[in-house]
């Protein structure tokens, strides 16, 4: 049985889109909250390893499957915006710059564990008010790492990105059913 330990929407589609379903999907309610001084890398995979471990322990026989994604510039962990105002935030620092989206995969099974970290990067344009305005109005931001989503409105604001897409949206399909089919080959 496979499950995974997450609420986003995304990163259901995102499996799906490579022909995995889960069998559950079961959010880990865990604290968040960076510690102090934490590195971006280091805060998604502890996150990330968190909720395989949350979710693992109510289902011991399943294979769990958790993720988390960061928005870093520099060593700075953008929040998951839930306001307007950090949105705003997020855009004003992002905009004009190149960031990181860091994504740490964890999975847990009877037959082992797997963990990665994908890094990609994105560049905003120099965004005019005028343009963050636009981009708050769509509410596309709300619960995002950064205050943006790359697959809907803030597309348009993006010039360069290099890495994993799939990684920036949420959820590293690459990696992800490399791990996945590695567990399997074990098992068999």
């Amino acid at each position: 049985m496979l499950i995974l330990a997450s609420a986003s929407p995304r990163r259901l589609e995102l499996l799906k889109q490579a022909g995995i379903v889960p069998d559950k999907t079961v959010p880990a309610d865990i604290d968040e909250t960076p510690l102090p001084r934490e590195l971006p890398a280091a805060y998604a995979a502890r996150i990330a390893k968190a909720k395989t471990e949350k979710v693992f322990t109510a289902h011991p026989d399943a294979c769990v499957l958790a993720a988390d994604t960061v928005v870093a510039r520099g060593r700075r962990i953008l929040p998951k915006a839930e306001t307007e105002e950090q949105a705003r935030d997020c855009l004003r620092l992002l905009s004009g710059c190149r960031h990181k989206v860091l994504t740490a995969v964890a999975i847990k099974s009877p037959a082992g564990t797997r963990h990665a970290l994908v890094s990609s990067v994105v560049r905003f344009k120099r965004l005019e008010a005028a343009e963050i305005d636009a981009y708050i109005a769509t509410n596309d931001w709300q619960g995002k790492a950064g205050g943006y989503a790359i697959q809907g409105e803030a597309a348009i604001l993006i010039p360069f990105m290099s890495g994993s897409y799939t990684n920036i949206v949420g959820l590293p399909l690459f990696e992800t059913v490399k791990m996945l089919r590695g567990l399997n080959n074990e098992r068999t």
